[in-house]
């Protein structure tokens, strides 16, 4: 048969549970519009990672459009 755990006080809790709170974000801004972002990461108002175009934001954007007329 199992032993029950000891008991833990309000400061064991605390303390363990001190580094399970949400950081915020680190954001930066994004060379080509300015907006923020994730860094590292492509542009997801543009497309747009380290000057180069990755996503077609447009074309992406145009064709939701369209399959969301089919429904």
């Amino acid at each position: 048969m199992g032993v029950p755990r000891a008991h833990s006080t309000r400061g064991q809790k605390g303390r363990r549970r001190s580094h399970l709170a949400l950081k915020p974000l680190g954001l930066v801004a994004c060379n080509q519009c300015r907006k923020l972002k994730l860094p590292h990461a492509v542009c997801p108002s543009c497309g747009f990672y380290k000057g180069e175009e990755k996503i077609n934001v447009l074309a992406k954007e145009l064709k939701k459009k369209e399959k969301h007329k089919k429904r």
